[in-house]
């Protein structure tokens, strides 16, 4: 069995590489996956590509297998999917997902995997990670039955709560979004679409995820009285001011977080395996396949990962490729 992995690394900001390293031989109750498979993030990701993340921040952000330190060296990543290779007899062979960075093997305990379902393509289930901040963002909103929603920033973690609202009976969904482009994404996941000047307002709920200031400024103007803003946005160390003068008050409307972080309240009862759980089994659904914009080799993660953090590639999920001989 090969025992040599290469991983992709941040060397400093703005700059990647390729390392190889050693794999350790898997002890009881641990596999060896090879990648077949991994998602690149653009929000988050492409903040820590850049070295963004505040140093108040540099716990609450760690990837749960990353190495190295903020802003760098580091090695960051959280959505591979692969083949168990080594492990225990009813694992082996499966294709799983699991929370790891961009890396070709790595060996891991057989708790942090989760086995793909059946139903799910391993090139989709790269997704799971993104869709189970939805579920989670969802269990915090609580839309009802029949709301007037608008999802306002069509990226990749809002493109997939708008993919879960246009499951909800009654629901009336517009994605909002500046770039006309999404609306062919919001087409194939089944919802509307507007650019933020042609917004429908009067919305129950409003779910914001552009990570701009003026986005969420925009999600408030859109809220019918006693209407909510789940804030899903993570702006990294940059300030963002909000009017919560005019009308704010008198018209009692109200701005909440949700974090993927911690399993919502709402749902108390749920551990974080089951929330992926049901994230796996969602993306059994093809429109998903519309939140995959692009593809690269793992080679080429040094020469793709500057072009996304400056947006010459736009992308809501890129999807990375292993060999098949990793």
């Amino acid at each position: 069995m090969n025992r040599i992995a290469r991983a992709f690394w941040l060397s400093r900001p703005g700059l990647g590489e390729i390392r190889t390293a050693d794999l350790p031989e898997p002890a009881e109750g641990e596999v060896v996956v090879r990648s077949l498979y991994s998602g690149i993030s653009r929000g988050t990701e492409t903040l820590v590509f850049r070295g963004g993340v505040p140093g108040s921040q540099y716990a609450a952000m760690r990837a749960p297998y990353q190495e190295g330190e903020f802003p760098a060296p580091v090695k960051y990543g959280y959505l591979n999917v692969g083949v168990v290779e080594e492990g225990p007899g009813d694992l082996v062979g499966r294709t799983v997902f699991c929370l790891y960075p961009h890396q070709t093997r790595y060996v891991v305990p057989a708790a942090a995997v989760t086995v793909v379902p059946d139903t799910v393509p391993a090139e989709r289930a790269v997704l799971a990670g993104t869709v189970e901040t939805a579920v989670n963002a969802l269990w915090d909103a609580a839309p009802l039955v029949g709301d007037r929603i608008a999802v306002v920033g069509g990226g990749m973690v809002g493109c997939s709560v708008a993919a879960l609202l246009a499951r909800f009976p009654g629901v009336r969904v517009q994605l909002v979004d500046a770039d006309p482009g999404r609306a062919k994404v919001a087409r194939a996941l089944g919802v509307d679409f507007a650019t933020p000047a042609d917004a429908l307002g009067d919305r129950d709920l409003v779910v914001h995820a552009s990570a701009t200031e003026q986005g969420l400024a925009r999600a408030m103007e859109l809220l019918a009285p006693e209407g909510t803003v789940v804030e899903l946005s993570w702006y990294g160390d940059r300030k963002v001011s909000l009017p919560l003068g005019e009308a704010f008050h008198s018209r009692r409307l109200t701005i909440r977080s949700s974090q993927v972080g911690t399993v919502s309240p709402a749902r108390a009862n749920r551990s974080y395996a089951d929330r992926l759980a049901l994230a796996l089994d969602l993306l059994a659904d093809p429109a998903l396949d519309a939140l995959i914009t692009g593809e690269s080799t793992f080679e080429e993660l040094p020469e793709v990962m500057p072009k996304l953090a400056s947006g010459e590639i736009s992308a809501l999920c890129h999807r990375v490729r292993y060999p098949e001989t990793a």
